[in-house]
């Protein structure tokens, strides 16, 4: 699956529909980051379609599925234990393009930051995120998603 850019003009949703709509996306994303900061990693992993492909940058590449994203989750969980500092995602200035076929397709900015005991917070990673959300058991889940890191871009 290819996310591709779409002018505001093309937006099919107008004022308050689109509203809703922005806000559910919002909401999907800060709901979906918690959990992954908390390490829920069988929890995040839901959050994506059975099929979802995580396209990552540099050397890891593209992560099938919910299974292996549940395992590239535990890893980087494990990396973090052991670096003895907490490591958390913040996402901003999103964009939400609603699709004729009910998907969103989404673009964002995304910072990973981590925070030594004892240390001030490090931002690690500024990245842009492009999803495509689609609705699944009626929940907003990703089918694919591409992290673009700006230092490798």
């Amino acid at each position: 699956m290819t996310v591709e850019m779409v002018l505001a003009s093309e937006r099919t949703l107008q004022g308050q529909e689109f509203a809703a709509l922005y806000a559910e996306a919002q909401q999907f994303y800060a709901l979906q980051m918690q959990i992954l900061d908390a390490h829920d990693t069988e929890r995040w992993a839901g959050t994506f379609t059975e099929d979802a492909v995580f396209e990552l940058p540099a050397p890891a590449g593209p992560v099938p599925a919910r299974a292996g994203l549940a395992r590239y989750e535990r890893a980087g969980a494990a990396a973090q234990r052991l670096a003895g500092s907490l490591l958390n995602h913040w996402v901003g200035m999103l964009d939400v393009q609603p699709r004729t076929d009910g998907s969103l397709h989404t673009h964002c900015s995304a910072l990973l930051y981590a925070t030594p005991t004892g240390a001030g917070s490090k931002i690690l990673y500024v990245c842009v995120m492009e999803d495509v959300l689609v609705r699944s058991r009626g929940e907003w889940r990703i089918a694919h998603r591409r992290v673009i890191r700006d230092d490798l871009a």
